[in-house]
């Protein structure tokens, strides 16, 4: 079965200038006035739970036998009353309590050129989101809340649906600068002292380094935690992060069994995700070459420079929203992520379909059932796919596709 694809031309040389940013150090500018859009968002169609061209039967699975940790409650932890040592976007016990008593760190951390890859750190962030930025191009936003990582990266640039998550986390912002549109949005926004750049947040906060030749931005989430501090951000009190519903005990009602995920977002960027069973975890592959079908698809699988682990998520999470353009030249997309959507969820080698939810533009995005009954969420690592809302969503077997369509 072949998917036809169009070929998202990337000239070398925009990539090269396009991902790695000089040293030269850009002033923002405070006053431009924002552009109009120049395209109007088409009205939500939410997917059906195949399209077409899968299979017209699906039987759901049956859950399977499970038999909870001991030290796990079978009724789980949240989605709100967390103890105080249960990480509430991982639903996991933290080694140090500490970590819980201050602001979340979103890193932005690039994905193209592929020299990037391996990334740093990426092993240890509690939810990273994936997301379109422009010319078939993804980058990653990686929240460190439950632990530190002394190099993440390497830092990248922000778009505008980076202040949907600064405000779902009430996080500090790790990022390299910004189209000037994007910006102007950010600081002007009530959280704009909480944006981290590298002339301000200065080594160790934000350091460069040159790891093969290569000029790259890094952040020390610690460090930026302490810089935070020193300017009067960071204050060390518990942030308001309830909302996420973590058990270990799989829910029924599986629309089936799901080996492998994959999530194409362009000719240049696709990942596959391959369920291990023994680890009860997803494990990513990226793309190695450029490909126009999936006969041309070739993977390598993702780990962590820092930490040498295999990049992996225990629950892994396709978003569906719109992402009207705000620009067609040069091309800037505007991801919504507000109010409610489909979201198609894997965990423990099954597939679901629930609705994705924000109850407040300042609580962490949810999964709820549709008659409202919160989904709950594996404990552990969080990885979201974010793509338009009239994607293709299919299923071959165990395996499941999502493909990227505007908006």
């Amino acid at each position: 079965m072949i998917r036809k694809r169009t070929l998202l031309v990337l000239v070398t040389g925009f990539i090269l200038s396009a991902c790695i940013p000089p040293v030269v150090q850009q002033t923002p500018q405070t006053t431009p006035s924002p552009l109009p859009r120049e395209i109007t968002p088409t009205p939500f169609n939410p997917p059906t739970a195949l399209s077409p061209t899968a299979s017209p039967t699906i039987t759901l699975t049956p859950t399977p036998t499970f038999t909870p940790t001991p030290a796990y409650p079978p009724e789980g932890y949240g989605p709100s009353n967390f103890p105080e040592n249960i990480n509430p976007l991982t639903g996991l016990e933290v080694e140090d309590i500490s970590h819980l008593n201050r602001r979340p760190v979103l890193v932005k951390v690039s994905n193209l050129p592929r020299v990037v890859r391996p990334q740093w750190g990426l092993s240890l962030a509690d939810i990273v989101y994936e997301y379109y930025t422009e010319e078939g191009t993804t980058r990653f936003a990686a929240v460190f809340y439950g632990n530190d990582a002394e190099k993440v990266g390497s830092v990248r640039s922000a778009r505008f649906f980076d202040a949907h998550l600064i405000r779902m986390y009430n996080a500090i912002f790790a990022f390299g600068s910004a189209d000037y549109r994007v910006r102007y949005r950010l600081y002007n926004s009530e959280f704009a002292n909480r944006l981290m750049l590298e002339w301000t947040a200065v080594c160790p906060a934000m350091c460069r380094e040159a790891p093969g030749g290569h000029d790259f931005l890094f952040a020390n989430t610690k460090e930026l935690t302490a810089y935070a501090e020193k300017i009067g951000v960071e204050d060390h009190s518990r942030q308001p992060l309830d909302g996420m519903l973590f058990q270990m005990q799989p829910p029924g009602g599986a629309m089936g069994a799901a080996s492998n995920v994959y999530t194409w977002y362009s000719s240049v960027i696709y990942n596959r995700w391959d369920y291990d069973p023994a680890q009860g975890h997803y494990v990513r592959f990226s793309d190695t070459e450029n490909a126009t079908s999936e006969a041309e698809e070739q993977y390598a699988q993702l780990t962590d420079a820092l930490t040498g682990d295999p990049i992996t998520a225990d629950t892994l999470v396709v978003l569906f929203t719109p992402h009207p353009y705000y620009s067609l030249t040069p091309e800037i997309v505007d991801i919504s992520l507000e109010g409610s959507g489909v979201a198609y969820v894997f965990r423990d080698g099954n597939a679901y379909q629930v609705l994705w939810k924000r109850a407040s533009a300042y609580t962490p995005l949810t999964l709820v059932y549709e008659d409202g009954r919160p989904f709950p969420f594996k404990p552990g690592t969080t990885w979201f796919e974010v793509m338009g809302q009239t994607s293709e969503a299919r299923q071959e077997g165990t395996k499941w596709y999502f493909k990227q369509h505007f908006p």
